[in-house]
């Protein structure tokens, strides 16, 4: 069940937010629960400086999660830049979740100022993982440019609404030599469990369960999706056939000529 994103091999395929937790104990405790290695944290959320200040960061274990800064609320291309090198900055490492949102209302990612940002970002040393629409094309142009993966939406950020975008996402599958990461919208686990069957290589889940009533639980059941997913996926499927197929021989039944 192992993935490698840029050269770094991770045990789980299960990405997790700290986002909209009701507190960090929450947070915590479904973190330990999810099994995931890599979580994202918004680079203006995190505050290290402050005297006595208890934040964020002391609620994460650094020896046991990979730390993937994102740069959400950024609106601009210019904007998302200097909250990656921000992130660089504070030591954290030169990984960037790229999110580039100028659309307020569906907060839906900007396709021309995501790929620019990445290019800067790229030519800087940056490990960049953009948050994309589910778009092949711009998913392979991403690539191209160097991304280390491509991170496509199953539907608008928070919104529970699950895959919308499968057919798509199977295209950006099919073409991509980058790992692919399914990215906002899954609301349960059996939807992280169908982009993982369809052969996606990592999910990252925040609000599905970080608003749910057990958060704990619910990061633990999505651990489950996505390695029941992702097991499938490498066993292969049956074929879709158009008519009945029986399940028992019919030649050698007693009584039968």
């Amino acid at each position: 069940m192992t993935v490698t994103i840029a050269g770094k091999t991770f045990n789980s395929r299960l990405m997790l937010g700290t986002g909209k937790f009701s507190d960090y104990e929450v947070m915590k405790q479904a973190h330990d629960a999810s099994g995931a290695e890599i979580v994202t944290v918004a680079i203006r959320r995190v505050d290290i400086g402050a005297p006595g200040h208890v934040g964020l960061m002391d609620y994460i274990d650094t020896d046991k999660y990979w730390i993937l800064p994102n740069t959400a609320g950024c609106q601009t291309i210019e904007e998302a830049v200097r909250v990656a090198r921000l992130g660089k900055a504070m030591g954290i490492n030169n990984w960037v979740k790229l999110e580039v949102i100028p659309d307020p209302k569906y907060l839906l990612p900007d396709p021309i100022a995501t790929l620019e940002a990445a290019k800067q970002l790229i030519e800087e040393n940056f490990v960049v993982l953009p948050y994309i629409n589910a778009d092949p094309l711009l998913a392979k142009r991403l690539e191209e440019a160097g991304c280390a993966t491509v991170m496509p939406l199953a539907s608008p950020i928070g919104t529970g609404q699950g895959v919308k975008t499968l057919e798509n996402i199977k295209i950006i599958i099919e073409q991509a030599s980058v790992p692919v990461v399914v990215d906002a919208g899954l609301g349960v686990p059996s939807e992280a469990a169908q982009v993982m069957e369809a052969g996606a290589d990592c999910v990252l889940v925040n609000t599905a369960i970080a608003q749910a009533e057990d958060p704990a639980k619910m990061a633990k059941a999505f651990k489950l999706g996505v390695h029941a997913g992702r097991t499938a996926y490498e066993a292969g499927r049956i074929p879709v056939k158009p008519f009945a197929s029986a399940s028992s021989p019919t030649t050698g039944i007693v009584g039968k000529n």
